[in-house]
């Protein structure tokens, strides 16, 4: 497996990783023996680079990776994130504040079983909190001993260029495929010039690009993607077209006379 350097601090990881978010109930049922036999075979293969979320099942994608790494640690490279909450009342809220960065350590490293985590990133920006602080905080974990890189999720330009001031990014974490390019006027120059690497997630669409969700039945009941504007009905057939209409190009070669 070929790997990719992270930045300019020198965190080198797989250039393909596992993203091990719908190993818990998101996309349908989960299934955990299944799950830690992908967990395993992504590590024979050398694609170790694991990537969690505190926020994930609340804990509990932590708890499975945990598990599965076990006697296996030197082998893995692992991401976890925090900062996305999951109020009372069921609504979805962030929480950036330097004191939380670190209890939310804790919790992460307990569930995992591990001593240190490789890339801590911040999921979401907190926009009650300056990013100065929340990366203060995260820094604090470096520090510690707790953290050995960091990163922030989703994050506009000038935010990647504060935290990046206050302490150096390794990554920025963000959704980045064939069909979802808006990185690329703003956000990729951005990375670039400051030397902070790019991991993206969903770079298959979230399963819409391998052409096998046809239609919302395609989902299970539960699937959050039922929900996503993408694959709503009318969005889903104009959609498919992107990938199972002919570019000008292949259309220009099939009115080509054939040289055989």
């Amino acid at each position: 497996m070929q790997t990719r350097k992270l930045g300019m601090s020198g965190l080198e990881v797989p250039a393909m990783g596992l993203g091990c978010m719908t190993m818990t109930a998101i996309y349908g049922p989960p299934d955990d023996e299944r799950s830690i036999a992908t967990i395993h075979r992504a590590i024979e293969r050398g694609a170790g680079f694991l990537d969690t979320s505190d926020m994930y099942g609340q804990g509990k994608n932590e708890e499975l990776i945990g598990r599965a790494i076990a006697g296996k640690r030197d082998k893995v490279i692992l991401a976890t994130k925090f900062g996305n909450l999951r109020l009372p009342d069921g609504k979805s809220g962030v929480n950036g504040r330097p004191e939380y960065a670190l209890e939310a350590c804790d919790a992460s490293l307990k569930r995992l079983g591990i001593d240190v985590i490789d890339l801590f990133y911040l999921h979401r920006v907190d926009p009650d909190v300056p990013i100065e602080e929340t990366v203060g905080g995260m820094k604090s974990l470096v520090d510690q001993g707790k953290v050995r890189y960091i990163g922030l999720s989703e994050a506009g330009a000038e935010t990647i260029r504060r935290g990046h001031a206050t302490h150096p990014l390794s990554a920025l974490q963000s959704e980045f495929s064939l069909w979802t390019r808006d990185l690329e006027s703003e956000i990729l120059p951005t990375c670039r010039e400051l030397g902070i690497g790019l991991v993206a997630y969903a770079p298959l669409g979230r399963g819409f690009l391998t052409a096998t969700i046809d239609s919302l039945e395609a989902l299970a009941e539960k699937d959050r993607r039922r929900d996503m504007p993408r694959f709503q009905d009318g969005n889903r057939e104009k959609n498919c077209l992107l990938y199972t209409s002919p570019s000008p190009r292949d259309r220009t070669r099939s009115r080509m006379p054939s040289s055989a």
